[in-house]
């Protein structure tokens, strides 16, 4: 017997494939991004199409803003009713500058949404994944997906501030993957303008 579990999301305005896939597959979905008016809408969507979504917006994604929203997703699909066992970081912070233009105020958003958040995001999730059963039969606790971009694989003329955080996350992304893969929580990485993972 197959039991659905909610999934967990973050996401950008480009980028809701993810939540309407995991709802069209059963999932219960909660949505989060600094906007209020995007979770709610999409919500609104996946709900009228026979889904089962709930908004939860971010003041911020501050590590203590994240946190906040971790307890209201815990608080709204509690355990054992819910097994929460996918979680998709889909924030990012993008500048598209000559490095000489690029402004410390520019470097430092980057780092915080691609470096700082994507932190706050993990440990939140693999606290979570950590409290689940092995599921069987493949042997896992959670997934968690971190969303990239081909710049967090290789920097490119006016893309240094972005490249630099997209190659933190990706760097954070492998040693969770390490880490935690012992512990059967699965962490994976993809760049969402390729088609091959990494």
């Amino acid at each position: 017997m197959s039991v659905k579990s909610p999934s967990s999301e973050i996401l950008t305005t480009f980028h809701t494939i993810f939540s309407r896939r995991f709802s069209q597959d059963g999932y219960s979905v909660a949505l989060v991004a600094r906007r209020s008016e995007i979770v709610v809408q999409l919500a609104d969507e996946l709900n009228a199409a026979g889904g089962d979504a709930s908004p939860f917006p971010a003041a911020s994604y501050s590590p203590d803003d994240i946190t906040a929203v971790w307890d209201s997703i815990r608080a709204k699909f509690p355990a054992p009713g819910y097994v929460i066992n996918t979680a998709v970081f889909n924030a990012g912070q993008s500048f598209w500058k000559p490095f000489l233009e690029v402004t410390p105020e520019d470097v430092r958003l980057s780092l915080e949404t691609n470096v700082e958040a994507a932190f706050a995001f993990a440990r939140e999730v693999i606290l979570t994944f950590k409290e689940n059963d092995l599921e069987e039969p493949i042997g896992k606790r959670g997934t968690l997906i971190f969303t990239g971009a081909t710049a967090s694989i290789r920097g490119n003329v006016v893309t240094s501030a972005f490249a630099a955080g997209k190659h933190g996350l990706r760097a954070l992304s492998q040693s969770l993957a390490k880490e935690f893969g012992k512990q059967n929580i699965h962490v994976g990485f993809f760049a969402t303008d390729q088609k091959q993972l990494h």
